[in-house]
């Protein structure tokens, strides 16, 4: 046969004639990797990196003036009120005292030394200190304070007495996200294996797919101890490096080997077979690749450390999965041969090839004969499970989202209740010549009165300076739990009416308000500015790459509008669970008050280059088909039901392992898994199965519609096979025979 020419085909057959070399090499790259992750730890966020706008202002005061922020911890004391409140004097004076004898506790505050730190009921109070030493390392000295606390506890058992403080709390949640990380592999890896044995009906074309995926995994992996020195990232980033690695590493290996696997039943030679999927589903995987890390790339615009992070991870992970599979999974195939089949389980196998070839033909068959009617009632159903959408409230992730069962965050909601603002209190950040000035400190006095007097704001108000003189710290307690509109409106009225007026009023001061609700509300505003940009650089990209890559204007449209409405739909349903609490029990939900301000962004750019991966490869069949000279029915026809195992295959192991997302204890987590399942199913089914072909149908020719202007745009072919005379299918059912689609 004719050589392929495109650069897939010829990576493929260079890999397959060459494949001690390809294959020496993965396995190197991998152990290359493996070395490197065991010598360079991950570039962790740092706190002015989360932080933006007035918030990362007053870090950066804090840096130039060499703040050192220490690791500070507070221990609540509280007795129910049929408690005597002689009973919980004894317990704080106890801890109090077993505090100060251990010496990892530095500056322990009490209301025993007249700190306001007593509730208006007065069954709280609160003990603060600092973990002596290095900030940095206050976790290896944590567990002697814990110790003391723990052991206050257990002689007044009629009194609370519970610790919390940033250095627990990381703690905690580290173990929790480590836990996470672990069921996130016991689920999802399983869970594909046994997709895979289902889609082939064979261990070895099984393990092949899940081998190379983790191993494109491990290499990644390693390869983000590297990037993540400078686009530093966070314990997420490695969660969903895996899973979408995994998700794309399967399918990229399950695209390239059902078509081998299919050109060898047809008769083709082994290498004939291996050099037209190099060709067709090599080339697929390409333009499919290309479009994720593009989506992805989009991420960089917003400017946000996180957001860059992860976006940096799961371009990594992708980009070697793409490497991998038109290297090494040819090579692979090339050695293997027909012993892919080995280990074949024959219930299985008819399961997994009677199926598809049933289903989809007749789908078909009625869609392509009622393409209208399709077209409109499947475009009716996304549109209408889009429509909740509208009405999506947006909200800023807090400590809510986290596991309520870790008696930490059971904590940190008490203190919160009692001493409303003070677990995490807005801080306004004072620089001056000296903070000691008459009149600098007159006017923190003043902000303190006005801000008690505002009813907005509550005590403990606590100034802490430098050794230098040059910034004070004011903390403020808002009122609210910090996330609330409550806690926005005394936010705003601090950062606009109080600050102004008092410390801002002073000749050579600076004064900024930080904290995590300042935070919360530079994030919205740079999500409001950015967002757009995002889209626009995603869409028009993605543009680009299907006209370039098919030729037609109106194929990258229509992909671009079906991609849209699988994405709307995704973020309807979201809304039905995560806001109107349809189904949330099934999931482990407590909670149903809006969707995390940072998801839909997020989900977009991974959606639409995800969603790619089904549309391109099934757009390749049918160029394919077109390339040959068949009209554009039979090639719609011939191309969907031909693919559809594999699309179908692939959308299922997406969706399983993406669920495994809702397992996670964080609900951002859920709600990323949950968006991505709907998203893909969605994609997989109503979008491919029916919009596809019913949009095509009734464009018919007008599918490869390109301007004049733009015919120097290069000729990519998507079959070097000679043009064939193909008579039209009949109006009845889709020319294409049942098992086509093995």
């Amino acid at each position: 046969m004719q050589r392929t020419g495109n650069l897939a085909g010829r990576i493929g057959r260079w890999s397959a004639r060459h494949r001690r070399a390809a294959v020496l090499g993965w396995l190197a790259f991998v152990l290359a990797a493996l070395a490197v992750s065991a010598l360079v730890p991950q570039g962790e966020l740092t706190g002015a990196e989360q932080s933006l706008g007035a918030p990362a202002q007053a870090r950066q005061i804090l840096d130039d003036n060499g703040w050192e922020e220490p690791a500070s911890e507070m221990v609540l004391v509280q007795r129910d009120a049929d408690v005597p409140e002689a009973a919980a004097t004894a317990a704080l004076t106890d801890l109090v005292a077993a505090l100060r004898a251990t010496p990892e506790a530095a500056n322990v505050v009490s209301p025993l030394d007249g700190a306001p730190l007593v509730s208006e009921d007065g069954r709280s109070a609160l003990v603060t200190l600092d973990i002596a030493g290095d900030p940095e390392t206050a976790d290896e000295r944590l567990a002697p304070i814990q110790d003391a606390v723990a052991a206050v506890a257990d002689d007044h058992d009629g009194v609370r007495v519970e610790q919390f403080g940033g250095t627990s709390a990381d703690l905690a949640l580290g173990d929790t996200l480590d836990e996470d990380f672990q069921r996130a592999e016991l689920l999802s890896i399983p869970i594909t294996l046994a997709v895979l044995l289902l889609t082939f009906g064979a261990l070895v074309a099984a393990v092949l797919p899940l081998v190379f995926a983790l191993t494109a995994f491990v290499g990644a992996l390693g390869m983000l101890s590297l990037t993540s020195q400078i686009w530093h990232v966070d314990q997420s980033a490695q969660i969903v490096m895996l899973l979408i690695g995994l998700a794309v590493g399967v399918d990229y290996s399950l695209f390239y080997l059902k078509r081998e696997r299919e050109e060898r039943a047809k008769g083709a030679g082994p290498v004939d077979a291996l050099d037209i999927a190099a060709a067709t589903s090599g080339r697929s995987v390409l333009i499919s690749g290309i479009t994720v890390v593009v989506a992805m790339a989009g991420m960089f615009l917003t400017g946000f450390s996180a957001f860059t992070g992860v976006a940096s991870a799961t371009i990594l992970v992708v980009a070697i999965s793409v490497a991998g599979s038109l290297t090494v999974l040819p090579a692979m195939m090339a050695w293997l041969g027909d012993r892919v089949e080995k280990g074949r389980v024959p219930f299985l196998r008819r399961r997994a090839e009677d199926r598809p070839g049933r289903v989809w033909p007749a789908v078909l068959g009625v869609v392509l004969r009622r393409p209208l009617v399709a077209g409109l009632l499947a475009g009716a159903a996304l549109v209408a499970l889009a429509v909740p959408a509208l009405s999506m409230d947006l909200r800023n992730e807090s400590v809510n989202d986290l596991p309520q069962d870790l008696p930490v965050i059971q904590t940190y909601n008490r203190i919160s209740a009692a001493f409303p603002g003070g677990p995490s209190p807005a801080e306004v950040v004072v620089e001056a010549p000296d903070v000691q000035a008459p009149e600098v400190q007159a006017a923190i006095a003043d902000l303190r009165e006005r801000a008690l007097a505002s009813g907005q704001m509550n005590d403990p108000i606590d100034v802490e300076t430098n050794d230098a003189g040059t910034v004070a710290v004011v903390s403020v307690p808002l009122q609210g739990d910090g996330e609330e509109q409550a806690s926005r409106d005394a936010l705003a009225t601090l950062e606009d009416d109080l600050v102004p007026a008092t410390v801002g009023a002073v000749d050579g001061v600076t004064a900024v308000v930080s904290g995590d609700t300042a935070d919360s509300v530079a994030f919205d505003e740079l999500m409001a500015e950015r967002t757009p940009w995002v889209f626009a650089f995603v869409l028009v990209l993605a543009f680009v790459l299907l006209l370039v890559s098919f030729r037609s204007v109106t194929i990258a449209v229509t992909a671009i509008v079906l991609n849209l409405l699988s994405v709307a739909a995704a973020y309807g349903a979201m809304v039905l669970v995560f806001q109107e609490g349809v189904g949330a029990d099934l999931i482990g939900l407590e909670r149903t008050d809006g969707i995390v301000n940072w998801i839909p962004l997020f989900l977009f750019v991974i959606l639409f280059g995800l969603s790619m991966d089904y549309h391109v490869f099934i757009l390749g069949r049918i160029r394919e088909g077109h390339d040959r000279g068949l009209p554009t029915r039979t090639a719609v026809a011939r191309g969907i039901t031909s693919s559809a195992g594999t699309v179908t295959s692939a959308a299922v192991i997406m969706v399983f392992v993406f669920l495994t997302f809702v397992t996670l204890s964080m609900t951002s987590m859920k709600q990323i898994g949950l968006g991505l399942a709907i998203a893909v199913l969605l994609d997989a089914t109503v979008v491919r199965a029916v919009l596809v072909p019913a949009v095509m149908q009734l464009l018919g020719d007008a599918n490869w519609y390109l301007p004049r202007w733009l015919r120097w745009l290069p000729e990519l072919r998507h079959s070097d096979a000679a043009p064939v005379a193909v008579p039209a299918p009949r109006a009845a059912e889709p020319e294409v025979p049942v098992g086509a689609a093995r």
